[in-house]
């Protein structure tokens, strides 16, 4: 991989270039793959969109920004690795609002066969997550970074530091401390904890 040319193309994506967006999904294409490999590996077993469809989609998602605030490499890794869990957020919604028979909306071929293949109890997990990450935001931003740059992005500790630009060790307190909250939270979403 040409880092100046991630730079190159960075720079250009933050003034609005819609040609750098491909070009950097291309230079970072394994990144991106393994970002959507880890994603999927959270899923269920048999989930039949694959990382390179799971790609796809996050660049679909991304391209329809105007501008993506991406100063760096890891910045934009993890941008694209938000529009990763918001695909399979939305693919469990469908699921939900297919099986409780509501909306009647027009679901693509691909994303009603996916939607097909996720049990609802998996889907509720998913988006009880969603929203437990949504309200983790709300109240602390920074948890919730750390959160999806290491759960959904696959980001070592050391480039959540690096990121972010504190230490290692605050990094690693945040990641616990928020894991246990979303936990709890989660749990008390699906009914499991009282």
């Amino acid at each position: 991989m040409d880092t100046r040319s991630v730079t190159e193309a960075l720079a250009r994506l933050g003034t609005g270039d819609e040609a750098a967006l491909p070009e950097l999904i291309g230079l970072l294409y394994r990144d991106l793959h393994d970002i959507a490999r880890r994603q999927l590996r959270q899923e269920r077993q048999g989930h039949t969109l694959g990382p390179t469809a799971l790609v796809n989609e996050a660049f679909l998602k991304l391209s329809r920004d105007i501008r993506i605030d991406a100063a760096s490499r890891t910045r934009f890794l993890a941008a694209a690795s938000v529009s990763m869990r918001r695909v399979l957020v939305d693919y469990a919604r469908a699921r939900t609002r297919d099986k409780r028979g509501g909306g009647q909306a027009t679901v693509p071929l691909d994303e009603a066969e996916i939607a097909d293949l996720m049990t609802v109890r998996e889907a509720e997990e998913v988006l009880a997550l969603e929203d437990a990450l949504s309200r983790l935001e709300a109240a602390d931003k920074r948890s919730a970074h750390v959160v999806q740059l290491r759960f959904y992005g696959g980001f070592s500790m050391e480039e959540i530091a690096e990121s972010l630009g504190v230490s290692v060790k605050t990094v690693q307190r945040t990641w616990l401390a928020a894991r246990a909250w979303l936990r709890k939270e989660v749990g008390h979403e699906l009914g499991e904890v009282e």
